[in-house]
C-alpha cells in the first residue's frame, strides 16, 4: 500500500465539474440539504454540532472527493448512511446522469426517515434502505462508508457487495494503518491509500478483491 500526493486545489480542483458531469442546480441543492441537516441535527445525532459550521470542507468536499476519485461510477451504497455522508452528497452530484443510482443504507428508522425526506425534497437519484448492510444483496460498483464501523467490521458489513462485483472507497481517518493491520487478521485484500482532500490527516482506501482469511 502507498500513499498517492493530495491534488493541489483551492477549494474542489478546477476542473473537478466537468469531470464528474455534476448537474446545473447543484448548489442549491446542498444548500437546501445543509439546512435539513443542521434542523435535523437539533434533535438527533446525525453530525457533530461544531462541524456544522464547517460544512464545506469537512462534509461536503469529504464527501464530494470519492467521485473525483472515481469519476465513471453510476451505482453506489453508502453503508451505515446516517446523515447522508457521502451518500446524499454523491447522489446530489450524479442528479441528471442517466443510470446514476446511490443506495443509503441505514439500520436506524429515525435517520431512514431523514435520508427519505431529503431525497423526496431534491429528487435525487437515490433510494433508501432501512436494513442491516450486510443483509442486502445489490449489485453496485462501489460500495463506500465514512464513520461507519472500523475497518475490519466494515469489511464484514460490506462483504456481500465485494461477492457481487463492488470495490470499495471508504473514508477513513488518521489510525487507518492500524486499522488496516487489524482487518488483515481477517481479511485478505489490496488496498490504495489516498490523501484526503478535505483533511491530510484523513485517508481514502481503496480496497479491492477482498476475501476471508483461510477461505479458498
Amino acid at each position: 500500500m502507498s500513499d498517492v500526493a493530495p491534488l493541489d486545489w483551492g477549494g474542489l480542483p478546477p476542473d473537478y465539474l466537468a469531470r464528474i458531469g455534476a448537474a446545473p442546480g447543484w448548489e442549491r441543492d446542498v444548500a437546501v440539504y445543509r439546512e435539513r441537516l443542521a434542523e435535523a441535527n437539533q434533535h438527533m445525532n446525525l453530525v457533530g454540532a461544531s462541524t456544522l459550521g464547517q460544512f464545506w470542507a469537512r462534509h461536503f468536499v469529504d464527501s464530494a472527493q470519492l467521485l473525483w476519485l472515481s469519476p465513471r461510477t453510476q451505482v453506489w451504497a453508502d453503508l451505515g448512511s446516517g446523515a447522508g455522508l457521502p451518500g446524499v452528497v454523491l447522489a446530489i452530484l450524479l442528479k441528471g446522469r442517466p443510470g446514476a443510482r446511490v443506495h443509503l443504507v441505514e439500520s436506524m428508522a429515525k435517520r431512514c426517515r431523514f435520508l427519505s425526506e431529503v431525497v423526496g425534497a431534491l429528487d435525487l437519484p437515490a433510494e433508501v434502505h432501512n436494513v442491516r448492510a450486510e443483509s442486502l444483496t445489490l449489485k453496485v460498483e462501489v460500495v463506500t462508508a465514512r464513520a461507519c464501523a472500523p475497518l475490519n467490521r466494515l469489511l464484514g458489513y460490506a462483504e456481500p457487495f465485494f461477492a457481487r462485483g463492488a470495490t470499495g472507497l471508504f473514508l477513513k481517518g488518521a489510525d487507518v494503518e492500524t486499522e488496516l493491520a487489524e482487518a488483515r487478521t481477517t481479511w485478505r485484500f489490496k488496498a490504495e491509500a489516498r490523501i484526503s482532500l478535505s483533511d491530510p490527516r484523513g485517508r481514502v482506501i481503496s480496497i479491492k478483491e477482498l476475501s476471508r482469511v483461510g477461505r479458498r
